[in-house]
């Protein structure tokens, strides 16, 4: 008997109820219940498909699998699922009604149902059901011994229908495998589309059989093979995601110039002297690729029929590539230098009474749209191709905010007023690196602005903006994850879905979920760590990189002079990340001490300070065989010294004066130190006030 209960009071504690609060579901959906009990996994787990849906749902089911296989090790007896109904008594049943389309506004929602014995998924579209897995997958509980469901009901669908994620493969080229394992994050976020950044200034990237002077002169050797980018969009359509292509122009075309300077705007007049006279000849200007950050004068030439030539050629071999409907061709941040120097430019631009720039590049933009419908595309830039002249087929891409003192005709708003659809960027930059808290209170749906219906419909979602002038292939990950996940919540989630709390718990078991499809963003940082500290025994290093973070909105690479496309990546600023996360838990340590001065809340702000002070002296020990450190160094010291004054008023109760802190204090403000910042200033100061 004594057997008995031990076994029954085992399974209460197995099965408890659990509260929506504990589960780590990414992004939250819709609608979500719980109900008492939990369906328990085993290794007889097996999965059952009906329906008419596209076979992509084979592979998603088996890769929902084998995901859930590896976190549980049950080792299930079915390996793969290759065809419908084929396990009828299955107890996870997938029901998909139709073959969906890898367009935007295809049905993506689920119905979810986890019971004591069975488990059901019915989609409208495939779609649909890969949603439902993954949300599945974040349903995952466990006790000691056993994994299992909890029993529950979600109905769930997205908010907005473009939930994109771009990345910017032509200031640093990002290999197959870089891509593909984003598309898995991608997916397991439930983003649907993938902007593909693949042509600018310092590259192109796509294989041109018809005009390999494009690879030849201006890839560097890094390219992307015609089948290998089959081959990643296939990838993707099976993950339920829509890649769009850019080619970026008119401006940023210094790639483009380099392999054919005959189409560039900018020339160069030349006196030669024969012998009896000086005569003045124009000479095209030669063009290399460019090696720095930052807007330059580059730009095709609007006015040259060769110009478009060109470019339907380039169209008529590169659209193929991409069965979407959307091809993005960029259209910002021309300064116009090069057009106003051309003298045939303004012969050109008065002969069509285009009274400045803006409305040449319309005119220049325009030319492009038959190109792109000739293969089933629509055209879609940023912001800067919108005028009053600019077809309303065109899409535009805001990245220059929502409605904050943008000049006028270029906002989110002005955007849909004017019948445009549009896309949001402007506070997704994530290369920014700022905290997660800075894009997650971002919402594509204006507030404080009366729209129509029609106009809402306009506003298609967001888009994070991953631009590569900072990154590799080793780091991008850990600048695209975790934060984008908040990004997709936004997208995916209900308005009224912003607790901050919540999202940080979730996102962080999120976060470490991802590694199992490949990302790196977290062991990236270990890898880094261990070069600087020159493979030494670096606890000290990590505790320092967990307070510090990269310099925020470019200034780490001011002018964007300071590091070219062959620097070295491989720095403290690097390994670093945003939300460092001892700062966030010392942020929560000193307001829970200002607010109750007790003595536990005061024992864990002194183990802080203890143990900056300790780091500090281990980092010189440390740099002793590890010149890489050597720049930390100041900045460690700035922190240590405080956190002693600290220790001396908190601690010891002696009074410090109050301007000698604050002048340690702003020595911890430095931004001059191995192009990192210290997080935990801000905290310090609070601190140093209280």
């Amino acid at each position: 008997m004594k057997y008995i209960v031990l076994f029954l009071f085992a399974n209460f504690i197995s099965y408890a109820q659990i509260t929506t609060e504990q589960l780590n579901i990414m992004p939250w959906p819709q609608n979500i219940s719980l109900s008492e009990g939990s369906f328990a996994l085993t290794k007889n787990f097996k999965v059952n498909i009906t329906g008419a849906p596209n076979s992509r749902v084979f592979s998603g089911a088996t890769n929902f699998l084998r995901r859930l296989d590896g976190r549980t090790g049950l080792f299930f007896n079915q390996g793969f699922v290759t065809g419908l109904n084929e396990v009828p008594s299955a107890e996870l049943q997938i029901n998909c009604v139709h073959n969906g389309k890898i367009e935007l506004y295809e049905d993506e929602s689920y119905l979810l149902d986890i019971t004591k014995n069975k488990i059901t998924i019915n989609a409208t579209s495939d779609l649909g059901a890969l949603h439902a897995l993954e949300t599945l997958l974040q349903l995952v509980q466990n006790n000691s011994k056993s994994f299992y469901f909890p029993i529950s009901k979600i109905s769930d669908f997205p908010r907005f229908t473009w939930r994109g994620l771009m990345i910017d493969a032509a200031r640093h080229f990002m290999p197959v495998d870089v891509i593909k394992r984003n598309l898995d994050a991608m997916a397991a976020a439930k983003m649907n589309v993938f902007h593909w950044h693949l042509v600018d200034d310092q590259g192109w990237r796509i294989e041109m059989k018809k005009h390999p002077k494009l690879i030849q002169m201006a890839s560097d050797g890094n390219y992307y093979t015609q089948e290998e980018i089959k081959n990643v969009v296939k990838y993707a359509e099976d993950r339920g995601i829509l890649i769009v292509p850019e080619i970026d122009m008119p401006g940023h075309g210094t790639a483009i110039l380099t392999a054919y300077p005959e189409i560039g705007s900018k020339v160069v007049d030349v006196n030669i002297n024969s012998g009896e006279k000086e005569q003045k000849f124009t000479q095209i200007q030669s063009y290399n690729l460019e090696r720095n950050s930052g807007i330059f004068t580059p730009t095709l030439d609007p006015s040259n029929p060769k110009t478009y030539q060109l470019i339907s050629e380039f169209f008529d071999e590169v659209c193929p590539l991409f069965p979407g409907r959307f091809f993005h061709i960029g259209g910002d941040e021309n300064e116009g230098k090069d057009w106003d120097s051309n003298p045939a430019i303004q012969v050109f631009k008065k002969k069509h009474n285009l009274a400045n720039n803006h409305e040449l590049q319309t005119y220049f933009t325009m030319q492009l749209i038959p190109m792109l419908k000739k293969h089933n595309k629509e055209l879609m830039g940023w912001e800067e191709i919108m005028t009053k002249n600019m077809s309303k087929d065109a899409i535009i891409h805001s990245w220059k905010g929502i409605n904050e003192g943008v000049p006028a005709g270029k906002s989110l708003v002005d955007a849909v007023k004017g019948g445009y659809k549009t896309v949001l960027s402007n506070g997704y930059y994530i290369d920014l690196v700022y905290g997660v808290e800075d894009h997650y209170t971002v919402d594509p749906m204006p507030k404080n602005v009366t729209l129509s219906e029609e106009e809402k419909a306009r506003i298609l979602g967001g888009e994070a903006t991953m631009w590569s002038e900072l990154v590799t292939p080793t780091t991008i990950d850990s600048r695209i994850w975790p934060r984008t996940a908040a990004i997709a919540e936004r997208l995916w989630s209900d308005q009224s879905v912003t607790d901050m709390i919540s999202l940080r718990k979730r996102m962080n078991v999120f976060s470490f979920r991802l590694e199992e499809l490949g990302l790196n963003h977290i062991k990236s940082r270990e890898a880094l760590l261990r070069n600087i500290s020159n493979n030494q025994k670096n606890e000290s290093l990590v505790d320092f990189s967990n307070i510090c973070e990269p310099l925020k909105k470019y200034s780490r690479n001011a002018e964007g002079t300071e590091y070219q496309t062959y620097s070295p990546f491989t720095l403290f600023a690097d390994a670093c990340i945003p939300d460092a996360s001892d700062a966030l838990e010392f942020n929560k340590v000193v307001t829970n001490y200002l607010s109750d001065k007790s003595i536990e809340n005061e024992r864990v702000v002194v183990g802080y300070l203890n143990k900056w002070t300790k780091m500090n002296s281990d980092l010189n020990v440390l740099s002793q065989n590890a010149p890489l450190i050597q720049p930390l160094l100041p900045l460690s010291k700035s922190l240590n010294d405080l956190a002693e004054q600290l220790l001396l008023k908190i601690n010891k109760k002696q009074n410090i004066d109050i301007s000698i802190l604050n002048e340690l204090l702003e020595k911890c403000n430095s931004k001059e130190h191995a192009d990192v910042e210290l997080a935990v200033y801000n905290s310090l100061k609070k601190l140093v006030q209280a």
